[in-house]
């Protein structure tokens, strides 16, 4: 489960994804967290899923129809 995710208290969709995933680096301590991250579906490869509905952390989850998760 990719890191920013685990304190959400559900599992996200793994076609979720956002630029910092495929950066590997320690944070900056010295740097306040934003909450800026852009995120896109990487079945429509847009802000929105196959359902018209937003891709983010909190609405990728379990019980949207389009929500993908290997079990």
């Amino acid at each position: 489960m990719y890191e920013r995710f685990k304190n959400l208290g559900h599992e996200v969709c793994q076609c979720l994804r956002s630029k910092s995933m495929y950066v590997e680096a320690a944070p900056d301590l010295t740097v306040p967290p934003a909450n800026d991250e852009s995120y896109w579906c990487v079945l429509t490869q847009s802000v929105l899923g196959p359902d018209d509905g937003l891709a983010a952390p909190t609405a990728c989850k379990r019980g949207r129809a389009c929500f993908y998760i290997l079990d």
